[in-house]
């Protein structure tokens, strides 16, 4: 019996002109997350992606791996047969028995997009119903709810036969959607950001800031180990790994104690635009939510957004915190985020930061200290960490 994998596209059929330019990005993005797995044959017809493994390639884990691929609607295993009446019939049996035979009521639907095969799509249906029914004597039709649903797909070169199908990661395909630099700390909130901009289209650099001896290597680590789950979904990565100290320490000795947090969110910015530009990113993104700490003010952000040159997205914005763990969790990125390891925003925080920073005295503030030769140093020193996706 043959097996197959059968993907559908999401919000790329929606497209225009441009619809071949998504699908090919779509079907480079898939190739490349299940080539490790062996080898299978990657077609593309009338919306959907056929996946055929060759030479015993595990279709299992080739399955978990196009469960996260951005642009992909919903995915099922299914059973090719031959463009007949009697085989579909037989296939259903056959490769739904272990389903079948554990639920007590099933409809049957069926999607003929060849329609010179003989029967139409009502008739496919009333045909492998009752040779089901026939072969599992208990079971009842339900057609407005039933617990199991058998699928028959009549295309051009075969017919296939399934259960459910699963939902896929949505989205568009990473790449399709421009290239965008993550600031990414240890917390919850940034690797959502990036998982949802990826889903997007957007390509990932990550920038992560590091203040040893402050905080250790176990930090940096851990953002890293953030990423590759993140990467599960996003693909492959560059982290660059900023020194930060020698910044908070200068700011911490010459501005402001309540200042200090807005202030080292505009070095942040303005160190993140500098890598930003140099790998040919279009925009920066942070996992910043309106309101939850005293940076993520109003007037914090429009103090934070001055010292940028470029977009800032902030896709949390307008989530609480209960949305962010819940998709922290569904991308299982939480129980990571919430290891007790120190990163450079939680160091030299000051008892009372100022929730409502005005720009004029921030930046005032800011004329005690070398911007641009602080900024360069801290760039030059950056660490580049190849990220490639759990597997």
């Amino acid at each position: 019996m043959k097996e197959i994998l059968l993907v559908k596209l999401g919000e790329v059929v929606l497209k225009g002109l441009n619809r071949r330019t998504f699908e090919d990005v779509l079907l480079k993005n898939i190739r490349r997350r299940i080539c490790s797995l062996g080898s299978f044959d990657i077609n593309e017809r009338q919306s959907t992606v056929y996946i055929t493994p060759k030479d015993g390639a595990d279709l299992g884990d080739a399955e978990k791996r196009i469960s996260k691929i951005f642009g992909i609607a919903t995915y099922s295993r299914a059973c090719e047969t031959e463009k007949n009446i009697s085989a579909i019939c037989s296939a259903a049996y056959e490769y739904l028995y272990k389903e079948l035979s554990a639920v007590k009521t099933f409809k049957v639907e069926c999607k003929r997009s060849d329609k010179k095969f003989p029967l139409k799509s009502p008739q496919i249906c009333t045909e492998v119903g009752s040779f089901l029914q026939k072969k599992f004597p208990s079971l009842k039709v339900d057609v407005h709810n039933p617990e199991y649903t058998v699928r028959v797909e009549v295309r051009d070169f075969a017919a296939y036969v399934h259960g459910n199908s699963k939902r896929g990661a949505g989205g568009i395909p990473v790449g399709t959607g421009g290239k965008a630099a993550v600031l990414i700390s240890g917390g919850i909130d940034s690797p959502v950001a990036a998982w949802m901009m990826a889903r997007r289209g957007v390509e990932l650099t990550a920038i992560h800031f590091a203040s040893p001896p402050y905080t250790s290597e176990r930090a940096e680590q851990k953002a890293a180990d953030l990423l590759r789950r993140v990467g599960e979904y996003a693909g492959h990565m560059t982290m660059f790994t900023v020194p930060f100290a020698k910044v908070q320490e200068e700011i911490l000795s010459k501005c402001p104690e309540n200042l200090f947090t807005v202030i080292m969110r505009r070095f942040m910015m303005r160190a993140a635009e500098k890598i930003a530009q140099r790998e040919g990113c279009g925009a920066l993104i942070t996992g910043e939510s309106l309101g939850q700490v005293a940076s993520q003010t109003l007037p914090a952000i429009v103090c934070t957004d001055d010292a940028a040159g470029m977009p800032v997205f902030r896709p949390l914005i307008g989530m609480d915190k209960v949305d962010i763990i819940s998709i922290a969790r569904r991308i299982d990125t939480y129980d990571l985020s919430i290891l007790p390891y120190e990163d450079c925003c939680t160091v030299f925080t000051p008892r009372h930061p100022r929730t409502h920073p005005v720009l004029k005295f921030v930046c005032q503030a800011e004329e005690t200290l070398d911007v641009d030769g602080l900024i360069e140093n801290c760039v030059s020193g950056a660490k580049i960490t190849k990220i490639e996706p759990n597997r």
